[in-house]
């Protein structure tokens, strides 16, 4: 019998109760279900093996009482990413499974797709591929110049060179409202995937001057050599970082059904 070869992948949710800007987040509720479990739902039907990543017992209790897998957590990680590698660590030792790769699921996106996921999943079928992520082609005339939505430029094969608050490049001959339309500009979409390995060595680098310049963790990657791939999503993501982006996301979902 041939020997299943195929990695195995972990989606791990990082998710704080603590937030200035929306205290409390993950247990918002959208129609009958929190934020974690709109997300803890969606992630499970695209990957088999979900977690749950909190430091918080509130946010550990609701996650249990839905039936998910949570994981407690240090409170003193600087980072969702230093969160899911101690996570993954803890998940491999409770549960004797080896994790390949961890994906990175924003818990502040309940409307995530499948889809999302493995479009990230795929791009590890390129053994040499270390990370990856999720960004989407901006539409002519689309806002390119939002401070809160990172752009990112790439190479020939879809690796990223950098990660901007700014829009990338310059387009020097031409009025800024028709910048898109004289260049393909790509918008970062915050949902990554790591090689177990990388993820343990990325958490253990400095920070850098590029990612203090933009206060955009993955540039820290790129300057220390680390590779990121990327893979287009033709769909927005539907963050919720403020209690008016609930009340959106309620209007969405209403909307939907």
């Amino acid at each position: 019998m041939k020997a299943n070869t195929e990695p195995l992948f972990a989606g791990i949710i990082p998710a704080r109760f603590a937030s200035s800007r929306f205290p409390g987040k993950p247990l918002a509720l959208i129609g009958n279900k929190s934020m974690i479990q709109r997300v803890y739902e969606q992630a499970g039907k695209s990957l088999n093996l979900v977690y749950v990543a909190t430091d918080d017992k509130r946010i550990y209790d609701a996650v249990t009482g839905f039936g998910g897998k949570v994981i407690l957590t240090s409170p003193d990680h600087q980072s969702g990413t230093d969160r899911i590698a101690e996570a993954a660590v803890l998940i491999e030792a409770e549960t004797g499974i080896k994790i390949d790769i961890v994906v990175n699921i924003q818990g502040d996106e309940p409307f995530i797709k499948p889809e999302q996921i493995n479009l990230v999943k795929e791009c590890f079928r390129d053994k040499e591929v270390e990370i990856a992520t999720l960004i989407r082609k901006a539409e002519p005339g689309e806002d390119i110049f939002n401070q809160n939505q990172p752009k990112v430029i790439l190479n020939n094969t879809g690796d990223a060179i950098y990660f901007s608050r700014t829009p990338i490049p310059f387009v020097r001959d031409a009025e800024r409202t028709l910048w898109t339309w004289k260049h393909n500009f790509y918008k970062h979409i915050g949902l990554y995937a790591y090689r177990t390995e990388t993820l343990k060595r990325i958490t253990l680098l400095e920070q850098s001057s590029l990612e203090k310049a933009e206060c955009l963790e993955q540039n820290r990657w790129l300057e220390n050599g680390f590779r990121i791939r990327t893979a287009v999503t033709i769909w927005e993501s539907i963050g919720i970082d403020t209690p008016e982006d609930l009340e959106r996301a309620k209007i969405f979902l209403e909307q939907s059904i």
